[in-house]
């Protein structure tokens, strides 16, 4: 089941959505991405939240109190209990239950934990996470509960948004992604598919073997992986490349070291061939797609790379979902 402590209730209070895009390095305006030794200090004296506390048993929902009305700094944090689990380390998936504190009245305003839909998106890397966010959570231990200021200065001064308040975390359990598609091979492929193979990362080459356009999308599993299956509701965490028919590569994500995650439930986040192929397909898979233009751009393609009316080939490997 997905969720998303920090994009799940935009669907109802935009303000609170506003905390995905600062955990992230691109788009948190009040993170610091200066050089590594300012790193410590954003996230130490000059970031402390201060007149918060928690109370509960740990690994359960909290307890939260905060003198109000408060004003917080963006980014600025405090560990309210620490846990008593496993360290987090670099590169581990951490779910997350969480609750949103009004600063003003000391409200609740959400919560992950009644229906139990913690929120697996955060990736402890430096790549992903503003420096603010990795330096506080990279090192904690599960059960820990960690409280973010947030304040969203783009919100408007409508009285529905609540632009300022305090999200509190407690980090409940982690894992790690897969490197690549990894289960059981498929053998019985159709004589007539694109012929794929892979060097010892995983990173796939292909052969067209003469694949033209397609009128129907064909999504051909090349590894049967044996985690969780996913649905119209999962985001994906993949690793592809993408040709057109002729072999000319347009996209990679094996070329720059990163992973992409394709949220399934969103319309318009990616083309609809790969929802289309995707979903059904489980975790630990490889999976061939050839998508006909209008699943993918149409007759209008995508920049220099994708003209117009093409069909396009992806290899696509399913590493995590949430």
């Amino acid at each position: 089941m997905r969720n998303s402590i920090f994009r799940g209730a935009a669907k109802t209070m935009a303000a609170i959505a506003s905390l995905a895009l600062c955990l992230t390095v691109s788009a948190c305006s009040g993170s610091s991405d200066s050089d590594d030794s300012n790193d410590s200090a954003s996230s130490s004296e000059a970031n402390q939240l201060a007149g918060i506390t928690a109370t509960g048993e740990l690994g359960e929902k909290p307890t939260i109190k905060l003198h109000t009305p408060m004003t917080v700094e963006n980014g600025a944090y405090a560990v309210l209990q620490k846990g008593n689990g496993e360290t987090i380390e670099d590169g581990d998936r951490v779910c997350a239950q969480g609750v949103a504190i009004n600063v003003e009245d000391g409200s609740e305003l959400m919560s992950t934990w009644e229906d139990d839909t913690p929120d697996c998106s955060i990736l402890v890397d430096s790549d992903y996470l503003s420096s603010t966010y990795y330096d506080v959570i990279k090192g904690q231990t599960l059960n820990t509960t960690v409280a973010f200021g947030i304040n969203d200065e783009s919100s408007s001064s409508s009285s529905s948004t609540v632009s300022s308040y305090i999200m509190a975390m407690t980090l409940v359990s982690k894992s790690r992604d897969l490197e690549k598609a990894t289960g059981e091979e498929v053998t019985d492929l159709p004589a007539d598919l694109p012929k794929v193979t892979r060097d010892e990362d995983g990173k796939p080459s292909i052969d067209m073997n003469g694949q033209g356009t397609v009128d129907e999308l064909i999504a051909q599993t090349l590894i049967k992986g044996d985690g969780e299956t996913l649905t119209d509701s999962s985001v994906a965490v993949v690793k592809y490349t993408g040709w057109l028919t002729d072999g000319t590569q347009f996209d990679s994500s094996w070329d720059r070291g990163t992973s992409f995650s394709a949220d399934l439930s969103s319309s318009g986040s990616i083309i609809q061939g790969w929802k289309d192929g995707l979903i059904g397909q489980t975790v630990g898979s490889q999976v061939l797609l050839v998508i006909p233009a209008d699943l993918a751009y149409g007759d209008s393609g995508s920049g220099d790379t994708i003209p117009g009316g093409a069909t396009i080939v992806f290899v696509v490997d399913i590493v995590a979902a949430y």
